[in-house]
């Protein structure tokens, strides 16, 4: 789990130069089930790389080789 102190979202989730649902450039399109909160990220914002999503009955986390771990709970606090 990521611990943090700042008020950004963590690189892998955070406005970045990537769409975190298609890897394309940020900007473009989201897919339907991405916006309606069906879908994990799969893309690094950061970076763009493909990441390792694990789905489980409350949420996900997703891991970037480069930028690291980030856990759907770790979202709540910027609701």
């Amino acid at each position: 789990m990521m611990v943090t102190d700042s008020t950004e979202l963590p690189a892998p989730v955070g406005a970045g130069v990537y769409n975190v649902y298609t890897g394309a450039q940020a900007g473009s399109a989201v897919p339907t089930a991405a916006q309606l909160g069906l879908e994990p990220p799969r893309f690094c914002a950061a970076c763009g790389r493909r990441m390792i999503v694990q789905v489980r009955p409350d949420g996900w986390w997703a891991k970037c080789s480069r930028h690291g771990l980030v856990d759907s709970t770790d979202l709540d606090l910027y609701r």
